[in-house]
Order: C-alpha cells, then sequence, then structure tokens
C-alpha cells in the first residue's frame, strides 16, 4: 500500500542527487549548444569540405543511441586519453577519470547533432531581406550577425532549446549504466532500501516537474524580454 510517512525521508535522500544532476545537465547543455551552434552555423554558409563532416556527424550521432554512446566513452575514452597523453610524454592516467565526466562527453556529443537542428531551423526562419537592408546600411558581417541575426535567431530557438535541457534531463538516467547517480538512480536506490518504489519514483517524478516548470518560466520570460529589445 501507498505509505505517506516515507515521503519525506525519500524526498530528503532523492534531494540529494538534484545538484550533480543539474550541473551535468547544465554543461552538457552549455558544450552541446555551442557545438551545435557552430556546426549550424558551418551549415548555414555552406562552408565546403567542413558542411560535409557536419552532416555525417550529425548522421553517426543521432543514429547511435545514447546509452551506446556511453558505454562507447566509458571502454574507450580513457585508454584513448592515456594513449594521447603519452604521445606527448604526459603521464596520465585515463582510468581516474570520474565517471560522471565520462556521462557529460558521451551526451554532449550526442545533443550536440540534435542542437545543430534546432539552430538551422531557427537560422533558416530569418529573412534574408534583413541581411540585405543590413548591408545597404554599411553593417559589417560580424555588425550583421551581432546585431541582426543572433538576437532573432536565439528568440527563435528558445522553445526548442528548453525542450532540449528537459531531454538531457531526461537522458541523464541512463548515466546509471556506469554508476553515476542522478536524480532516478537515486529514486532506484532509495526504493531498494525500504521497498516502496511508488512513493519514491512519485517523489522522483515531483523534481522532474519541478524542474521542468522553473526552466519553462525562465524560456518564457526570457523570449518575452528578448523580443521587447529586438
Amino acid at each position: 500500500m501507498f505509505d505517506l510517512d516515507v515521503l519525506l525521508p525519500d524526498f530528503l535522500s532523492i534531494m540529494d542527487a538534484v545538484p550533480l544532476t543539474l550541473m551535468m545537465a547544465v554543461t552538457i547543455f552549455i558544450f552541446s549548444t555551442l557545438a551545435g551552434g557552430l556546426f549550424a552555423l558551418i551549415e548555414y554558409r555552406q562552408i565546403p569540405v567542413l558542411r560535409e563532416l557536419v552532416v555525417g556527424y550529425k548522421v553517426v550521432f543521432k543514429g547511435v543511441p545514447m546509452v551506446v554512446m556511453i558505454f562507447l566513452a566509458y571502454y574507450g575514452l580513457p585508454p584513448a586519453l592515456h594513449f594521447s597523453a603519452s604521445l606527448v610524454g604526459v603521464d596520465y592516467n585515463g582510468h581516474s577519470m570520474p565517471n560522471w565526466v565520462i556521462v557529460i562527453v558521451a551526451l554532449t556529443a550526442c545533443v550536440s547533432a540534435f542542437q545543430a537542428e534546432v539552430i538551422k531551423g531557427a537560422l533558416n526562419s530569418f529573412d534574408t531581406g534583413q541581411s540585405d537592408a543590413a548591408r545597404s546600411l554599411g553593417y559589417s558581417n560580424g555588425q550583421l550577425f551581432r546585431r541582426v541575426l543572433f538576437p532573432q535567431t536565439i528568440i527563435a530557438a528558445i522553445p526548442d532549446l528548453a525542450n532540449s535541457f528537459m531531454v538531457i534531463m531526461k537522458a541523464l538516467s541512463l548515466a546509471f549504466a556506469i554508476e553515476v547517480v542522478d536524480i532516478f538512480a537515486q529514486a532506484q536506490l532509495t526504493a531498494a532500501l525500504n521497498y516502496y518504489y511508488l512513493e519514491a519514483f512519485l517523489v522522483a517524478v515531483v523534481f522532474y516537474m519541478v524542474i521542468a516548470w522553473v526552466i519553462t518560466k525562465v524560456a518564457d520570460k526570457l523570449e518575452a524580454r528578448l523580443r521587447i529589445r529586438t
């Protein structure tokens, strides 16, 4: 039966995993957005060779399941770093790398491919007539990007970027495969101790809902403020 008495202990236990979960999610979001933005800009500008490399990257990392990428990074990244360090004469043990760093690297690689599509869509929504008008006013390419293209692209991308953050939050539940404890994993561990699985997972749902609500509100306010400024 459902036991209300275990909700508070479960809440306190699962809350211990929130800081690490948010830290990983924010780090993955920042790096994947920066990488995705660069990839999208390369495609938007149709830069030869680099564009083909970006397309190939997206095909690979959108097709490979994230849990597979986590295991590939777990078994492949430490020896690769150890080998690379040995080439330059540095004594580094790649296996000393924390598992949460491996998760960040693996998920950043995957999410970057999706972020590239989000930002590419925002770039494609930009009216090229504004570029012609800006150039007629004497704007350089740098000024055009900073004052016209970038602000409007960010506004168009904000809703999808907010969704991407929640996708990252959900993807972090896969990190338990290499013993990284996020909100979901902590709920599993808590439930395994007292056998109140329903209560533990309901508490986890509350945490996810609160985070989703905060992200949605922040994104809406940021979008509204930027629309006023532009």
